[in-house]
Formats: structure tokens, sequence, C-alpha cells
């Protein structure tokens, strides 16, 4: 019962913020929006594609590109401009997205509300993240977790994503953060971020801030055996391959050899992201493709707490903003020391 009155109040506090906007717009109002269709057009505009945010979230992609233009007609104006290898914002798509992201948080904030004031006993949630991500999420998740739920206990596995979704249909941990998980299993699976792929290499080799992606044959790498992976399926396509010298399935390993200047490794950017930059570390964009992976939020169908396990949720998709806004999860300047999550006085 208490699920249905959430996603009742939820829906209706998205459609009043909608039919708001499509006043703005100088459109009628209709009644066929609704968050998940929000969270469907923010998947496409973080991933930058229609393939790709299928694959993410996942969908079929004819039935994702249908959504669109049903959208798009909804709202009566073009939000997303069609390009040969994805899509970028209209004017009114701009606006839009910044709308539906306040939209998608603010009903976010009230399922949290009225999560909380019916958790009456304490639940644990066991979260999974990968050694890629833990680093830089699990610390202030967890902080921000300590603070402000009362009566949920926090813990945390850190593993790759194949371990990762065996745990989870196994029932060892409740929720995981995985790379690109595959389809078919029985599985829900929620969008939160598209990462960009950076080569990361050490200065005595000489590599500029941009790399051409036939170049990348020619570049000794280390890789991990599920980023190898992700990113030769999305070289495949334009026909160019990688100069991978080994398979290393430790990112602590990868990040120590890189450092001493015989290999370099093409990583998701966060990976090389400090407070303090890495001494004679270089990050280069990889031109001519674009190389990311898909960041993903995976529950079991039937889930355990499922009160707690959303107020987890909500905080995950509160502290990825908060490191997107920093700079974690993009090329750019390193991001500044985090502020630590005030406690409640």
């Amino acid at each position: 019962m208490r699920t249905a009155r959430v996603s009742n109040a939820r829906f209706d506090l998205c459609h009043i913020k909608l039919l708001s906007f499509k006043g703005f717009l100088g459109q009628p109002a209709g009644p066929n929006l609704n968050l998940r269709t929000l969270r469907y057009f923010v998947a496409v505009v973080d991933a930058g594609s229609l393939t790709a945010a299928a694959l993410a979230i996942p969908i079929a992609q004819p039935a994702l590109t249908r959504q669109m233009r049903d959208l798009e007609a909804e709202m009566g104006v073009q939000l997303l401009q069609r390009l040969p290898r994805g899509v970028r914002l209209t004017q009114a798509g701009v606006t839009f997205y910044e709308s539906a992201q306040r939209m998608l948080a603010e009903a976010a904030r009230l399922s949290q509300k009225l999560a909380r004031s019916q958790q009456s006993t304490q639940a644990t949630v066991v979260l999974g993240a990968s050694p890629t991500l833990a680093r830089v999420l699990l610390p202030g998740l967890f902080e921000t977790c300590m603070n402000t739920l009362d009566g949920i206990v926090l813990r945390t596995r850190e593993a790759f994503t194949p371990q990762l979704l065996d745990w989870l249909e196994r029932g060892v941990i409740d929720m995981a953060i995985v790379t690109n998980p595959d389809t078919g299993r029985p599985l829900l699976l929620q969008p939160l971020l598209a990462e960009p792929f950076a080569l990361v290499s050490h200065a005595s080799m000489r590599i500029g801030p941009v790399v051409l992606v036939h170049q990348l044959a020619r570049i000794p790498l280390l890789m991990t055996s599920l980023h190898r992976g992700i990113v030769e399926r999305q070289l495949a396509q334009l026909g160019k391959q990688l100069n991978v010298q080994a398979e290393i399935d430790s990112v602590d390993s990868i990040r120590e050899l890189v450092s001493r200047g015989r290999w370099a490794t093409i990583m998701p950017v966060s990976v090389f992201k400090e407070s303090q930059p890495l001494a004679q570390i270089v990050m280069s964009e990889i031109s001519g493709v674009q190389l990311n992976r898909q960041l993903v939020l995976a529950t079991r169908l039937e889930a355990r707490s499922p009160a707690a396990l959303s107020l987890v949720h909500e905080l995950v998709d509160a502290e990825f903003s908060r490191l997107a806004r920093q700079g974690v999860f993009s090329f750019g300047v390193s991001p500044a020391p985090a502020e630590n999550p005030a406690r409640p006085g």
C-alpha cells in the first residue's frame, strides 16, 4: 500500500510541473506525461544517443525512439536534434531537460519523505560497487547515509560488474552500481550516468591532450577485461583496434604501472580524477569516437525492504549529481576537495 501512495504522489507532483512547463511553452496541456518518460528523456540526453540510452535503461531502441517522438508531440516542440552519431538538445530541449531534472529531484525528495515516515524498523541495505567507482562514490554516500537515514544500516561490497550481478541474483547484496550490464537478467536496471573513457598515460610517453582514434593501435595499453570489452565493441563499429599488451583486473595495479611510464590505459575519467592531480599523469580525450560506459543501478525485481532501498536509491542519485557538478565524471579540471555533509544539529 505504501508503494502505491508514493507512486501516486510522485505522478501528481510531476503532472502539475509538466502542466506549468507546457504553459511556459505556450502549448495546451495534456495528460500523458509521467516520471518514466522524464527518466527516459534524461537518460537519452546523458548518454548522448538513443542507442546508448536504450542499452542502459534497458528498452528496445524502437520503443525508446517512439517514446521520444510521442514526448515531442505531446509538448508541441522539437526537443532533440537527431545527428548521424547521436542526438543534441534544441533550445526548447535544454529548457525541458533542466526542468525534467528538477521535477525528478523533487519527486525523489517527496518519495524519500513519504517512505521515511513509514520506516518503523531498522533495515540493512547491502550496496555493491565496482573498484573504479567505489573510491569516488562510497565515502560521501556512506557519510550522508549515516547522517540522514535513521534506522538504516548501509553495508558495501566491492567487485567487478559480473561478480556484482551474480551476488545480486543470489541475494548476497540488495543493489549494485554496475557498468554496461547485460539485459537478459531478471533485474530492474535504472540508468544513472554516461561517463566518458580517457586515454591515461605518463608524461614521458609524450601523448597530447587529444588522441585520434586511429592512433590507439600504436599505443601500448593495459586494461581490465571489462573495460577492454566495452571499448572494443564500440571501436569495432569503426573498424578500429587496440594495442592491449595485457589484461589486468586490478585497477590499483594498472594505476601503479601507468605511473611508471611504460604503458598507458583506457579507463573512465573518474578513475584518475584526484583533488590533487597525480604527478606526471596525462589524461587525453579520444577524438573520432564517443567512448563511454553506462553506470546503472541494478536491483532485484522482488526486493527486500523496498522502503529502505528507495531511500538509499535517492541518496545514490544525489551523490552522483554532487560528484557530476564537481566534474568528477567529465574532462577538465580536477575536482575540488569535497565538503563533508553537515550533521543535523
